[in-house]
């Protein structure tokens, strides 16, 4: 198969690919950056893969990092643009089933290909536009299939993480998970277990939000790896009815919010469980304010108060979360009747504590209780937001 014509960023990349061949080396486009080219999905930047030598490379640039070199990667400066260039290799030896041991550099792109995870991005394109696709790749992104290269279960052995990855595609791509593949996660989930926290977040994150997650997260409860995770160990019953639900989350916020909804977090427990997950304090405390307004509206019809202080982002935000549910609220006369507050933040109201103490009220407890009642007759509607009425009302108080 030969691609007619080069998406931009293929073309601003061909003379690096272009030097490394004129310097007698083998040069190609490798990996998840040719897949998408065949997809026509949005393309964020190129892997080259080359026979050429670390040392080699670094010869034949001005400008280039050393930012993998033990791995054979090195950055290439070139035209205000950076470009990861690996030498041909094969690896060995994974203790930690994440990185391996032993990394032997090799002339053959065959070889390199080998290695790689699955065979859609087991594909390399040379400086002419060729694919190279040594393990029906080109079929598999035909028929949207995941499938290990070679032998699953020893790809997985190398690393553990792949098993993630497996169902993150699946959800990105709207793709179906290969019956020998989905088997050896099956068999080998337990593994994940040996991977960083980090590493498993940053795959679960990008399943969850992918177009295709209710089917994903459907296999990932299947294969058994929901058991490997934080928190997620014998909850499956509970966590069943993602794969049901109405539509996919589409925010973060919203996914790990839906998360603790279905396994029936306590709200004095988010913290907790946010935090064996990695999440940021910022993202939990965003979390956090969702599951509390969610709460808050499934008891009742919250004041134009309690909207006020909930604020457009944390409702927005949870609206997303009920209607995704299926949770009856009224979404619509919700929206309407925060547009409708007479101030919407803080920052709106006319007057400050300084307001309040140069009126004789001392710093201390009854200045933010005062600052409060102000606050709530404006968003009520029976106090007008000026100075002068304000002032008249502190009179009365």
């Amino acid at each position: 198969m030969k691609l007619k014509e080069l998406p931009e960023v293929f073309k601003a990349a061909l003379p690096v690919l272009e030097r490394l061949e004129n310097g007698g080396f083998e040069a190609y486009f490798v990996g998840g950056s040719v897949r998408d080219i065949l997809l026509g999905r949005h393309i964020h930047d190129v892997d080259i893969a080359t026979s050429a030598y670390p040392e080699e490379v670094k010869k034949l640039f001005d400008k280039t990092i050393d930012t993998g070199i033990q791995h054979g990667t090195v950055t290439v400066l070139y035209d205000g643009e950076s470009y990861e260039i690996t030498t041909f290799r094969t690896e060995s030896g994974y203790q930690d089933f994440r990185r391996p041991d032993h990394v032997t550099f090799v002339q053959n792109l065959d070889e390199d290909l080998k290695r790689r995870d699955f065979t859609i991005n087991a594909l390399a394109m040379n400086t002419q536009g060729e694919i190279i696709d040594l393990f029906n790749g080109l079929e598999d992104l035909e028929n949207k299939v995941i499938r290990a290269v070679g032998d699953a279960e020893t790809r997985f052995h190398e690393d553990a993480l792949r098993m993630m990855r497996a169902v993150r595609f699946m959800s990105q791509l709207k793709f179906n998970l290969e019956e020998k593949t989905e088997q050896a996660i099956s068999d080998n989930h337990q593994l994940l277990q040996k991977i960083s926290v980090e590493r498993v977040r940053d795959e679960f994150v990008k399943m969850g939000l992918g177009p295709n997650a209710r089917k994903a997260f459907d296999v990932f409860l299947k294969t058994h790896l929901s058991e490997d995770v934080p928190e997620f160990a014998g909850k499956r019953d509970l966590l069943e009815i993602f794969p049901k639900l109405k539509f996919s989350p589409t925010m973060e916020t919203s996914l790990w919010s839906i998360v603790i909804i279905l396994l029936k977090i306590q709200n004095n427990q988010i913290a907790s469980f946010m935090k064996k997950w990695k999440n940021s304090n910022a993202m939990t405390n965003q979390v956090e304010q969702i599951i509390a307004c969610f709460d808050l509206l499934a008891d009742r019809v919250p004041s134009d108060y309690e909207i006020f202080k909930v604020g457009k982002q944390v409702l927005f935000n949870t609206i997303d979360v009920a209607n995704i549910l299926g949770q009856p609220i009224n979404s619509n006369a919700l929206i309407d009747r925060y547009f409708a507050l007479p101030i919407k933040s803080n920052d709106e109201l006319v007057i400050d504590g300084r307001f309040l103490i140069e009126k004789g009220i001392n710093p201390g407890p009854k200045l933010g209780e005062t600052l409060d009642k102000v606050k709530k007759e404006v968003v009520s509607g029976n106090l007008r937001n000026s100075q002068d009425a304000i002032s008249e009302y502190l009179e009365s108080l």
